[in-house]
């Protein structure tokens, strides 16, 4: 492929519009694009062996903590509570992946480390939960007090503390050791969501099965709760470790890994006081479903805001960083407003599926996506997290793409 080869017959952009001059694109632009268009399209992409080596032994730490943590909740549950409490905390879990989903769809994260982030927030954030907050329980009894003002401590202070720098702790892994896949807020939400579903599942089969245990059978109560933990607040800890996630995000773009730590802290307060803020409300708060309408659903709504915009800032990134191929002919503008919008994502996928084209159609809109973002990791100065080389394997895939859907179309197309 040239320089200049016309961009694939894809609609809307099957009236391909000529390429601006190559001059009016960056310098490392050309440049990428001159060396990319002399590759095969069939050159296998490298794969950082390094970063994968070291997923695959987190995955399997944080495995084998799980199975402690199982073990855990079996031993002091019993089976049955166990069970019964596991298949009540699918419900929510279901909630709030399929709203993750949602939120992941425009630049998805790579799965090894989506699951490493569930079974940290599943695992190893609840083990450190137990654990830490079995010592700090044995501190406020040697301090003394009535039990209540103990229980308010647990509650409102250390359990806040300790759960959101336990989970806080997994994103901050995350950022050190897949930095390359932690490109702004969306990512830092959707790992952060994947971490909190993880801690609520695990902690929501507890609550069950507690309540279970002390009734002796399925009643009032333990409906109760799970209309209240599985059906009204799913979200709950998505949105308090949602801070720090939002907030290691924004540092991604600029801040070193050591300055990191210091964004992460800050993260960590507002996630400490709106999980602060939930847990005290049992109490003072007589009117849980009043409370819940008046203050929780507007902030629930406020969040489902947030991200929205944080949405719409990732579709007009990745609308400039294609210009910038766009203007030495990687793509034509037709093609980049189908890229780069929701509903030119879908008549592109449409047009795809009549084609019988639609499985590529996919992948080139997701290479295209993840080169827009590898773009924008080479313009904020962070080339040094293997940017060139993910760019010159992103750009020799769309060649690959390209090239089978203007095949589909010429098939399809008839002859004079």
């Amino acid at each position: 492929m040239t320089v200049h080869e016309p961009a694939p017959a894809t609609e809307p952009a099957a009236r391909a519009a000529e390429a601006p001059a190559p001059a009016q694109a960056p310098v490392d632009v050309r440049q990428a694009a001159s060396v990319v268009s002399g590759l095969a399209p069939t050159q296998p992409v490298k794969r950082n062996g390094g970063l994968t080596a070291i997923g695959v032994v987190g995955i399997a730490v944080v495995a084998l903590v799980g199975l402690a943590v199982i073990a855990y909740l079996f031993a002091g549950l019993g089976p049955t509570a166990f069970a019964i409490g596991g298949f009540l905390a699918l419900v929510p879990l279901g909630i709030v992946l399929l709203g993750v989903h949602w939120i992941d769809r425009w630049e998805p994260e790579p799965r090894g480390i989506l699951v490493f982030a569930f079974l940290w927030g599943a695992a190893a954030s609840v083990a450190v939960a137990l654990i830490v907050g079995a010592q700090l329980d044995g501190v406020l009894t040697a301090i003394g007090g009535d039990s209540t003002t103990r229980d308010f401590l647990a509650s409102v202070v250390e359990a806040p503390i300790v759960e959101e720098g336990a989970k806080g702790l997994g994103l901050l892994l995350i950022f050190w050791f897949a930095r390359k896949h932690f490109d702004g807020p969306i990512d830092g939400l959707v790992y952060a969501a994947w971490v909190a579903g993880g801690f609520a599942f695990t902690e929501n089969i507890l609550y069950f099965g507690v309540q279970l245990l002390t009734a002796g059978t399925v009643d009032g109560g333990l409906v109760e709760i799970f209309i209240a933990r599985g059906i009204m607040s799913p979200f709950a800890h998505v949105m308090f470790t949602a801070c720090t996630g939002i907030a290691l995000g924004f540092a991604a773009r600029r801040t070193s890994a050591l300055g990191a730590l210091g964004v992460f802290l800050v993260g960590l307060v507002p996630a400490v006081l709106l999980h602060a803020f939930w847990n005290g409300s049992l109490y003072f708060v007589s009117d849980f479903y009043g409370w819940y309408a008046v203050v929780q659903f507007p902030l629930f709504v406020l969040g489902v805001l947030i991200v929205l915009f944080l949405r719409r800032q990732e579709a007009s990134l990745t609308h400039d960083r294609l210009s910038e191929y766009a203007a030495v002919g990687w793509f034509n503008r037709d093609e980049i407003n189908a890229l780069a919008t929701g509903a030119g994502r879908r008549r592109a996928q449409a047009w795809a599926s009549r084609y019988g084209v639609a499985r590529v159609m996919r992948a080139y809109t997701r290479d295209a996506t993840r080169l827009a973002f590898t773009r924008q990791r080479i313009v904020t100065g962070r080339a040094s997290i293997g940017a060139q080389a993910d760019e010159a394997a992103l750009l020799t895939a769309i060649v690959a793409s390209r090239a089978a859907l203007n095949a589909a179309v010429a098939a399809r197309t008839p002859r004079p």
